[in-house]
Order: structure tokens, then sequence, then C-alpha cells
């Protein structure tokens, strides 16, 4: 049986304006102990933050945190897929663009985002990187 992206699939999203502040931003990650966050603009999602990218591009840089926008820091030049693609098109596009995490967009709009993490829980869940996708976080 085929499996879609719908399936397994986060659809809990945490989001921010392009605007949020980068300490913000690195604040509601803590909280919802989370590594990644959508930047949505109106209804539209604008790009994604991952934690490596506010360090990697925005504290890395120096200046004040607070004063530097999450703009400045997400990846825009996003690869989505749809909730109804196949899993196997999720996979493909993770591996062929090298990335860990693709939004899942319906008409221009977030619905989701899956992971590897998640894939590897479905695809295999007693495998290493399973196992470390279903545990609970370091605390």
């Amino acid at each position: 049986m085929t499996q879609h992206v719908r399936d397994i699939m986060t659809s809990q999203l945490v989001t921010v304006e392009p605007q949020a502040s980068v300490t913000s931003v690195a604040q509601k990650m803590r909280d919802e102990d989370i590594g990644i966050v959508l930047v949505i603009e109106g209804d539209d999602l604008r790009g994604l933050v991952s934690d490596r990218d506010l360090v990697v591009r925005a504290l890395a840089e120096g200046g004040d945190p607070d004063e530097k926008t999450v703009a400045s820091a997400c990846s825009d030049d996003l690869v989505t897929v749809t909730p109804d693609e196949d899993l196997d098109r999720a996979v493909e596009l993770m591996r062929e663009h090298s990335i860990r995490r693709l939004p899942v967009v319906e008409e221009g709009h977030a619905v989701g985002i899956v992971s590897i993490g998640d894939l590897a829980i479905e695809r295999d869940a007693r495998s290493a990187l399973g196992d470390i996708s279903a545990a609970r976080p370091n605390q």
C-alpha cells in the first residue's frame, strides 16, 4: 500500500513572521523543544529556519540577536511537497537536495512538515535513526 506524506507529517506547526528577532525565535525553539520554525508572511510560507541556521547565519555574523530578524537567517529557497505525494517522493527530494526536513504545502499554505526522523520511524523504527528520532529529547 502506498503511503502519502499526510500519513506521517507533523501538522502542529510552529511559525513566526519574518520580522521576529533571532532571540525570540531561539527562545520559541527552546520552549517548544523543536529545531525548526516555519517563517510565514501573511498566509504564505516564506521560509524556514533551523537551530543551525540561527547559529551559522545570524549569531556567527555578530551583532545583537535582538536586533536581527529571522528573515536574515531563514532558508527561502524551499523544496516542498504536498500532503498527497508519495513518501518515496519525499525521500527522493531529501536525497536530491541533501535536506532533513520538507515543508508540506497545500495551495501555497504550510500544512505540515516531514522530517528524516519521521521517515526513519515509519520505514524502520528499530534502526538507529528510528530509535533516536522516537526517543524523548534530552533535557
